[in-house]
């Protein structure tokens, strides 16, 4: 009898116990063997907006680095250095909220500020061996790329993660949106008039290291993201990943599968994409294309309902005082 891919999934997946980016990483241990011979892991969601795809982001974070000894982490969207945000997780002073407050709008999360807390303690006890931001270094080459709008954008994404890992050596954690990280040699992001076919910079990842650019998909079937998301259209790779009754679960793209099923994988599909302009009554308009889903990804982590980030407020101000360092973390 053919194995249908809900089975398959159902047979493969890893069940993840928990969301909590303090708890134990036991339940993510299964990743270790997809992601270790990588010199870039890029964790990419569907959206910034879910609370339980950062807090996943934010897991595998702490897995890489405290497990595999990645030591930088490129968190897309923003300058670190520029905010201040560097110099404070390397113990300097000062408060992460107000700090946060400088950054661009998807950074001023509790999701995020939980992340640059945990580096900062992360480095406090490995003061040796810190972890640290990404940034850029010396002169863009992309600059001469001669592509301009997005198409240029990803090229010098590709461009700055690149010469950041020939300049440190650091194994690099890469944190942003799917449309960016995915594999994608061209894809489509969708809605846009026209719809956005071009190079992203995954595809120039994965065209430089190789085998060692690992990209992991994060997926999500419906939910809060602050805005109702029904259902994924059955069309989508994501009606089929939440068609297995598992909460929250690991897939391993290249585990052993049936030819019906690697047919599946390889064939192209749509994922959801969604930014923070969102129709649910537009909901099929809202799409990743272009590929298959084993062409954008080497594993897939699925999320069955998610709610919305946490967005920054006073309440955040969080007064403790760290060894030989007093107050302001």
């Amino acid at each position: 009898m053919t194995e249908t891919m809900p089975q398959w999934i159902g047979r493969h997946a890893h069940h993840l116990t928990t969301l909590d980016p303090e708890a134990p990483l036991t339940d993510l241990l299964p990743l270790v063997d997809i992601v270790r011979d990588a010199e870039v892991v890029a964790v990419g969601a569907s959206t910034r907006q879910a609370h339980e795809l950062s807090t996943l982001s934010h897991r595998v974070v702490r897995l890489l680095v405290e497990e595999l000894g990645f030591r930088s982490l490129a968190l897309e969207g923003d300058d670190a250095s520029r905010v201040g945000l560097d110099e404070y997780i390397r113990g300097g002073t000062g408060d992460p909220l107000a700090l946060l407050a400088e950054a661009r709008s998807f950074w001023q999360t509790g999701e995020i500020l939980d992340v640059i807390r945990w580096m900062r303690s992360f480095n406090l006890r490995h003061p040796d061996d810190p972890v640290r931001f990404a940034g850029v270094v010396g002169t863009r080459r992309g600059q001469g790329h001669r592509l301009d709008g997005l198409a240029g954008i990803e090229v010098t994404l590709a461009e700055d993660t690149i010469r950041w890992h020939e300049h440190t050596g650091d194994k690099i954690v890469y944190w942003g949106g799917i449309a960016h990280t995915a594999n994608g040699n061209p894809r489509t992001v969708s809605p846009s008039s026209p719809p956005l076919t071009h190079r992203n910079a995954g595809s120039y990842l994965r065209e430089h290291f190789g085998a060692g650019y690992v990209s992991i998909g994060l997926t999500f079937h419906h939910g809060m993201a602050p805005y109702p998301v029904p259902a994924p259209p059955t069309e989508f790779a994501d009606a089929i990943l939440g068609g297995t009754g598992l909460d929250s679960y690991l897939l391993d793209l290249h585990a052993d599968s049936p030819a019906s099923v690697r047919t599946w994988l390889d064939t192209p599909t749509r994922t959801r994409l969604i930014g923070p302009d969102y129709d649910p009554d537009d909901n099929a308009a809202y799409h990743l294309s272009g590929g298959s889903l084993a062409d954008w990804f080497d594993a897939i982590l699925h999320t069955q309902e998610v709610t919305p980030v946490r967005l920054l407020s006073r309440d955040d101000r969080r007064t403790r005082t760290e060894p030989g360092r007093g107050a302001g973390a």
